[in-house]
């Protein structure tokens, strides 16, 4: 039994034929677009990625004496303790960086409406497509790069997210040489990706799950 807030929308084949209808929750793909919430939930999914492998060597990590490099007073010059001091050629760093994690929490509830916000924003831009299935003859990239230019977005120059089960194997390997085109698994689908690829392609098993996982 259908949802009350369930709407269908249309299926293609590969071939860019309408092959039927799905239902979907417009609380998921029709959700209110929030910009600021999509920028801070980029702005959280980059700074996880980040290596944060610098660092700078401290005044105790520098070679050099420890001994007093002239007496305290009498000499017209500023007192000094140490050579390896900051101000010194090859002397330590005061405030330089050292490795860090940059990741910080931000909350579920966050993330999900984030999320529905990137699906409902590509919905309404007309740049998402949902395909019954994506078979993949062989493996083979150029058979994806055909299937993709047949739903208007000719490769190499289109961008489009694919979002397919990973059992799909032929698509995962014929997807891996798109040069701007990308696969993901339905569980894998984040807000960063959506909005760095131009066109959202999801498979109707794909569609289904992320509504289920999605919901408010």
């Amino acid at each position: 039994m259908p949802t009350p807030d369930a709407k269908t929308y249309s299926v293609r084949n590969i071939a860019g034929d309408s092959v039927g209808e799905i239902e979907l929750s417009s609380a998921v793909f029709e959700a209110e677009v929030h910009e600021h919430l999509l920028w801070e939930c980029v702005k959280w999914q980059l700074a996880k990625r980040r290596a944060g492998t610098h660092s700078t060597k401290r005044r105790g990590e520098v070679h050099g004496s420890n001994k007093k490099p002239f007496k305290q007073k009498g000499t017209g010059r500023a007192r000094a303790g140490s050579i390896r001091a900051a101000q010194w050629v090859g002397g330590g760093s005061v405030f330089g960086p050292k490795p860090r994690s940059y990741a910080y929490a931000m909350p579920k509830k966050a993330r999900k409406k984030a999320l529905r916000a990137a699906l409902s924003l590509r919905l309404r831009e007309q740049k998402l497509v949902i395909i019954d299935s994506f078979p993949v003859e062989g493996g083979k990239t150029s058979n994806v790069v055909k299937a993709l230019g047949t739903l208007g977005m000719p490769q190499p120059a289109a961008s489009a997210l694919i979002v397919a089960p990973g059992d799909n194997v032929e698509l995962v390997r014929g997807a891996r040489n798109l040069p701007k085109s990308k696969w993901l698994a339905p569980e894998g689908i984040n807000v960063y990706d959506i909005l760095n690829h131009e066109t959202l392609v999801l498979t109707a098993a794909s569609a289904k799950a992320v509504d289920d996982a999605l919901q408010p």
